[in-house]
């Protein structure tokens, strides 16, 4: 019946999933032993049955309901082999379904997870976004130390992803992975350092997470990243607020001064009484130094405040704390507006709110004094937040308002929650130790409530008298004499102790009720609690110092009761006291003092906050709420004496960006001087990054714009903001030169108008580079004269066109990532070909350049004052060839194939291949072209012209561009004449798929040090003395992989640096000769499996004779 049922339940969609169950278990026989658990076992068992399904509607409907069971809290585990089945599914639905379930049994069925590890790896390459990240959700979930590896290549990639859930998704798997495995934090935190450099804000709060459990202490990574993590602030959700916030309060802490300084000194005017003029002149020059925030401490403090206005509390509580802990005390009064607003939450929300307004309360009265009656008590309140709302008004308490806050507290009294009565005594307690004009009024008050019928106000009350009359025990005799005959009636243990103790010490004052009170004591002494007994025998002790004709019996009766006591602590107390106060031979020099000591002057106790201490953690914490250090928690560190330096926080490419100019235009310059000051520099990065706002927009995307821009305004004269530097040229463009100067400056102007409003309200994404650029074009354009504002026209036509050029040689130092940008034509390739001008001249490709171009080219080249890392001209073209096509089988036609080590003039990432084709026999080959190209995923050719003929015994070459994809995989093409096609194949030598890079060994080291963990191999290399002088290295190394010598300080060290021709990747060569016969080679790159290759290609090469 299950089974024709589960066939109904198939065409009718599914819908009827939950009938199938009840109809299936309804059917079970509860015969036998199983008959009480048949039926849950049954509803598993259908469960399964729909899981095996040809059916996707049965089996979402099975997941849907296995998932309505985690939710509800019930076992589903056993399900776990049936649903890992389907991990497979074509249905994204069902995936899903399937992750959310693997996510939560992973780690508790972790070999059958492990069996489907090669599924979670494909999904990770799934087109899906929400499937690659669950799969890696999944992957991390599994807790076995075995595939640590495989999560920390996932994660890589991971975090390379184009969609930024997926990037998301990487930076929790980081946190998930350190738990596991400590020892990969080094790697991890090279993957949270690139992803701090995310411009995404789904991503942001993420990676800000993993940096606060990975690598708290590595503030250094903030730096760079600090004004996007600001300004990004406003539209990250709202857990990364929070979690960015709290980070951005540590940061702070760290790298500014201390705001609070203004506030010190004002209120010490007068000149002390012993300071000489001088001393007194100098403290006046400290206080006169005015304080300055810095603009970053600025910014932080800035937009965090519209967060104050968030609907979620932890954000609202998060931008309190940082206030409170980072702003002058003059702003932070701006948040207890928003503080009170979370009063209106649940109970839960206003507990924490309340503690932390409890913590300010201490500090600064005034920020939440015109706020009082909100923390008047509701009789809805809990007791918990009844409690908390004490604290505060007895903190706010003042002259001003403490009567008004006492007629409040007597209507609290009469309250029916005991505890809360109690918690209002004391707090009346406090008002009146704290404020000297109420103590009178306050204890007289207190008294009245010793009448009170309830036993528990009444106790509470003569707690507190207790305490208010060690502060003026002379003036209250009368109280204390009312206080003895409630001894009769009072009961509660700790009321009774107080009673005693003030008659103790104040038996002097009371002689004749005193020993009234100890002898009703000692008829009751067995029957007391153990907190009275002790104040008993202190009260007999006492007596027996200053009256012993009346107490000594007495006291010797106690004495003798409390030797065989039950409770150790009473004997021991009897044991002290007898030989204190009863001289006898054994009685040591103590008894001499014994009057002393036990009637010595008590200090009064201070009745404080039980929230004064709690300052010093960090407010809206776990460690505060609980005032004790949970674990996890980051302290704040004290404010710096001297501010670090702020130049940290600016991004290199700023720098970069004004550097890279043609070297004619700057010629009226002086080249020592710069043309800004530090600090106006400072003031500009510091306001671009601050007017921003969102930093988030695709810096390659804003680059093509600029590309396009650029092509349109040579056009119709416009003029843009990055080309107007200020910069005179010494050449002229034809163009320009054909155009009138003065039509020309009027149009300029208007159009330069334009442009900048233009980029007002539209540029909102733009890099900060630019936005400094405009603010100092907008300046200087103002101050210039009209004949350097005409000369700048010139010089505009010539960087729209080399600007292209300009950024393409950016590509290793920039933030922004070419590599999505077009093949370059020929006529454009040339600055490629001459970008280190120290390097020997290359031939260039034989299309002709326009003279204006050239012109321009002449004067490209880079600042050798920053660190760039830039293409070199090959150290050495092997003449080695290798066969395309044998004569034999091209039936006459041979082809042999090199790698000149050029870049390709068809593209700037393709390999160049140069082709010589021969023909051997004796007749004319007509018609030699390419067909039928047969290329792995990505690959691309660029193929030669159809050559019409080829004469007998002649030869030729032609060249290729070739995109290998920075792989060796082959390239298949069909080499056709006229009457036939030969299938031949190229497949590069790994050494080929490089460019040399010329570097110094400052930055090779510091991109080595970035390339460590994964992203480099090693191997130990054994040859004879012969094989290792710097010479033969150099010849071996370069031989095999076309790379650039780098400068090396050490003679035992030999050092090459390439890039990869498609990505740009860098790969660095290191041959460090050991002691006796073995050297160490050395090779970093992001690319590991080229890596690889290189090292087993090297290897051979280096050991051999």
């Amino acid at each position: 019946m299950s089974s024709n049922s589960f066939a109904y339940n198939e065409q009718s969609g599914g819908g009827e999933a939950t009938e199938l169950g009840q109809e299936a278990t309804s059917t079970i026989s509860p015969s036998g032993a199983f008959g009480l658990f048949s039926s849950d076992l049954k509803k598993n068992e259908d469960l399964k049955q729909m899981l095996e399904s040809n059916k996707d509607s049965a089996k979402l409907d099975a997941m849907k309901r296995i998932v309505g069971m985690i939710a509800k809290g019930k076992n589903a585990s056993e399900l776990f082999p049936a649903v890992v089945k389907n991990v497979a599914s074509k249905n994204i639905e069902i995936k899903k379904l399937v992750y959310v379930y693997l996510v939560r049994y992973a780690e508790e069925q972790q070999d059958l997870a492990l069996l489907s590890i090669s599924t979670f790896q494909r999904a990770l390459k799934d087109p899906n976004q929400l499937i690659r990240a669950s799969a890696l959700r999944v992957l991390s979930s599994i807790r076995v130390p075995i595939i640590v590896p495989i999560m920390m290549l996932a994660i890589k990639e991971a975090a390379a992803d184009l969609s930024p859930y997926v990037r998301k998704n990487a930076a929790h798997a980081i946190q998930k992975l350190y738990s596991l495995d400590p020892e990969q934090k080094e790697m991890l935190i090279e993957v949270i350092e690139k992803l701090l450099k995310d411009k995404s804000i789904l991503v942001a709060g993420s990676v800000v997470m993993a940096f606060e459990e990975v690598c708290p202490d590595r503030i250094d990574l903030i730096h760079k990243n600090y004004r996007k993590l600001c300004n990004l602030l406003v539209d990250v959700e709202e857990w990364g607020q929070v979690v960015i916030i709290h980070m951005l309060t540590r940061y702070a802490r760290t790298q500014f001064v201390s705001p609070w300084r203004e506030d010190d000194g004002l209120e010490d005017n007068e000149k002390s009484f012993y300071d000489s003029d001088d001393e007194q002149k100098e403290k006046t020059d400290k206080r006169k130094k005015p304080y300055t925030m810095d603009p970053d401490h600025r910014l932080l403090i800035r937009n965090t405040k519209p967060l104050l206005q968030s609907r979620n509390a932890a954000v609202v509580m998060a931008v309190a704390q940082l206030y409170w802990h980072i702003s002058p005390k003059s702003e932070a009064g701006i948040i207890s507006k928003s503080l009170v607003r979370l009063l209106r939450s649940n109970r839960e929300v206003q507990y924490i709110v309340l503690q932390n307004i409890a913590t300010m309360s201490i500090q600064r009265k005034g920020m939440f004094e015109p706020y009082l009656k909100s923390f008047y008590v509701r009789s809805t309140d809990p007791t918990m937040i009844k409690t908390l709302k004490l604290e505060i008004l007895t903190n706010l308490a003042n002259e001003a308002n403490i009567s008004t806050l006492l007629r409040e507290f007597q209507t609290y009294v009469k309250s029916q929650d005991k505890q809360f009565a109690a918690a209002t005594i004391q707090t009346i307690g406090r008002c009146a130790a704290n404020i000297s004009e109420v103590t009178d009024t306050c204890l007289s008050g207190l008294v009245c409530l010793l009448s009170n019928r309830d036993e528990i106000v009444v106790a509470e009350s003569v707690v507190v008298i207790k305490k208010l009359l060690q502060m003026q025990p002379a003036q209250h005799g009368e109280i204390i004499k009312h206080m003895a005959k409630l001894l009769d009636s009072i009961t509660v243990p700790v009321a009774r102790a107080s009673i005693l103790w003030l008659i103790g010490e104040n038996c002097e004052r009371v002689p004749k009720i005193a020993p009234d009170v100890l002898r009703k004591m000692a008829k009751s002494f067995t029957s007391e609690d153990d907190l009275v007994k002790l104040q008993i025998l202190n009260l007999g002790a006492k007596l027996y110092l200053t009256n012993s004709k009346q107490t000594k019996l007495l006291t010797q009766y106690i004495l003798n009761l409390g030797k065989y006591d039950q409770n150790y602590d009473i004997r021991d107390r009897t044991r002290f006291i007898r030989q204190l106060i009863v001289p006898n031979e054994k009685s040591g020099a103590l008894s001499k003092y014994a009057k002393k000591i036990f009637l010595a002057q008590k200090p009064a106790p201070l009745l404080e906050s039980p929230f004064k201490d709690r300052d010093h953690f960090q407010l809206g914490t776990l460690s505060h709420t609980l005032n004790a250090k949970a674990a996890g928690y980051l302290e704040l560190s004290n404010w710096p004496e001297v501010a670090p330096d702020p130049s940290v926080r600016n991004v290199e490419v700023i720098d970069l960006a004004k550097e890279w100019t043609p070297a004619g235009k700057a010629k009226n310059e002086n080249p020592t001087k710069k043309f800004y000051s530090e600090s106006e520099e400072e003031e500009d990065s510091s306001d671009s990054s601050s007017d921003s706002g969102s930093e988030s927009g695709s810096e390659s995307g804003e680059e093509d714009e600029e590309g396009d821009s650029s092509e349109d305004s040579s056009e119709d004269s416009s003029s843009e903001p990055e080309s107007e530097s200020g910069r005179q040229s010494d050449t002229e463009n034809r163009r320009v030169a054909k155009r009138n100067s003065k039509t020309k400056g009027k149009g300029d102007s208007k159009d330069e108008k334009k442009e900048n409003e233009k980029s007002k309200t539209s540029d909102s994404s733009n890099a900060e580079s630019s936005s400094v650029e405009e603010s100092s074009s907008d300046s200087e354009s103002e101050s210039e004269s009209e004949s350097e504002s005409e000369s700048r026209k010139v010089t505009k036509e010539k960087e729209k066109k080399t600007k292209q050029d300009r950024n393409r040689l950016a590509t290793d130092v920039s933030l922004l990532d070419l590599d999505d940008c077009e093949y370059w034509d020929a006529s454009v390739l040339v600055p490629c070909l001459v970008v280190n001008p120290v390097s020997t001249p290359v031939a260039l490709p034989t299309p002709a350049l326009s003279p204006s171009l050239i012109a321009d080219l002449e004067g490209l080249n880079l600042s050798t004052s920053s660190s760039v890392i830039s293409v070199s001209t090959p150290v050495f073209v092997p003449m080695k060839t290798h066969v395309l096509l044998h004569r034999m089988s091209g039936k006459g036609l041979a082809a042999h194939y090199s790698f000149p080590r050029q870049p390709c003039i068809f593209g700037d990432k393709m390999v160049s291949v140069q082709i010589t084709l021969n023909n051997t026999t004796d007749k004319k080959i007509e018609n030699i072209h390419i067909r039928e190209k047969k290329l792995p995923i990505g690959m691309q050719m660029h193929v030669f012209n159809p050559i019409e003929s080829l004469e007998p015994e002649g030869s030729i070459t032609v060249s290729m561009g070739i995109d290998f994809c920075d792989s060796t995989q082959t390239a298949s093409f069909q080499l056709c004449t006229k009457d036939d096609c030969f299938s031949v194949n190229i497949q590069p030598p790994v050494g080929e798929l490089l460019l040399p890079v010329a570097m110094s060994e400052k930055d090779f080291k510091k991109e080595q040090g970035m390339l460590t963990g994964m992203n480099e191999t090693s191997a130990t290399i054994i040859a004879a003395p012969q094989n290792f002088p710097p010479s033969v290295i150099l010849q071996k190394v370069i031989n095999v992989a076309n790379a650039g010598v780098v400068p090396s300080g050490q003679d035992n060290i030999h050092r090459f640096a390439a890039k990869t021709v498609h990505s740009g990747s860098l790969m660095l060569v290191t041959v460090e000769l050991k002691e006796g016969s073995t050297a160490q080679l050395i090779i970093n790159t992001e690319k590991t499996v080229i890596g690889s290759v290189l090292l087993r290609e090297l290897k051979p090469v280096l050991s051999q004779g």
